[in-house]
């Protein structure tokens, strides 16, 4: 039976690589169990995005969270790619026409991680200390439960960003829980900070698959390995996302679970400065998730009045 070439695309960082492994092992133990394709060959192709590019400005100013997948799901459109790996939590609300999700795989630690040798929780730096971290989400939430922290902006890969905290740029940051146990790095955090200090953003901690919307090949091989929890997780935060239209100048944070054959979802919005604050949580079946999502996000819309989201987007 003749093989069947799998090209990966990926960004280079040594997360984005592990991730892509993450999925090329799921796909070789399932194929393993169930040989129907005939043999499987991997090929990793390594696709520098955009916002690989830019280190000298934060994404927020540049355009979004496109930036790193605009490169690679061209190159999935053109044919040169048969499945793109992603962290979910960089992908636009919306995909590319002819595109299509096709696989998450089971979730890792939604939870952010403190970063520090001077302290092992938020609540434990000293007045005045410097925390650095370029998402906007991370930067208002700390600013909220901390105004008495300098925030400032620190760009680049998990390996850049400890490095730079070593190097003293500043007594604490922030990452994903996630990154750091995909990386084999979880030691170098002071302690994950519980989502009740601080909500994940959307889709944190997980790892999705695209393909072209019309390759049911692919999509077959990678429904062995879909984790449906995951699925609807990620499903229903991005939903609140797109109801809120929002976007990576704007602070938005939410997390959908389920546990006990119930759906919960959190949801949060929040000033760039942190001072406005509001957050929505619901509860209901699993098949209402995407409904609690949104009902969610207008009633965070309702809350903060029709000129908040405006000034974000301004």
């Amino acid at each position: 039976m003749q093989a069947l070439n799998i090209r990966i695309g990926t960004r280079g960082s040594p997360l984005a690589l592990a991730q892509a492994r993450e999925v090329q092992t799921r796909l070789e133990a399932a194929h393993a169990a169930s040989p129907a394709l005939g043999p499987l060959v991997f090929e990793v192709c390594v696709i520098k995005t955009t916002g690989d590019r830019i280190q000298d400005r934060p994404l927020s100013e540049a355009g979004g969270k496109g930036l790193f997948t605009k490169e690679i799901e061209e190159a999935l459109l053109a044919g040169e790619v048969d499945i793109a790996v992603h962290s979910m939590k960089d992908m636009p609300t919306l995909l590319p026409g002819g595109l299509r999700m096709a696989a998450f795989l089971p979730r890792e630690d939604v939870r952010d991680a403190l970063i520090s040798a001077k302290a092992r929780t938020l609540a434990e730096l000293p007045a005045g200390a410097v925390v650095a971290t370029s998402s906007l989400r991370r930067q208002a939430q700390v600013r909220n439960r901390r105004p008495d922290l300098k925030v400032v902006s620190m760009r680049g890969n998990v390996e850049t960003r400890l490095r730079k905290l070593a190097e003293g740029v500043a007594d604490a940051t922030l990452l994903a829980m996630a990154g750091l146990n995909r990386l084999a790095l979880a030691d170098r955090a002071a302690g994950p900070v519980p989502v009740e200090e601080m909500l994940p953003a959307v889709a944190q901690g997980a790892i999705g698959v695209e393909i072209r919307a019309e390759d049911e090949r692919m999509a077959a091989l990678l429904s062995t390995i879909n984790h449906e929890p995951t699925a609807l997780a990620v499903t229903a935060e991005r939903a609140f996302l797109a109801r809120l239209e929002g976007s990576c100048r704007m602070p938005i944070a939410a997390l959908g679970e389920l546990a006990g054959g119930r759906f919960a979802f959190r949801g949060m919005i929040l000033s760039p400065d942190g001072r406005a604050c509001h957050r929505a949580h619901r509860v209901g079946r699993p098949e209402e998730a995407i409904r609690l999502a949104e009902e969610a996000a207008t009633e965070l819309l309702a809350a903060a009045g029709p000129d908040f989201i405006k000034a974000l987007q301004a």
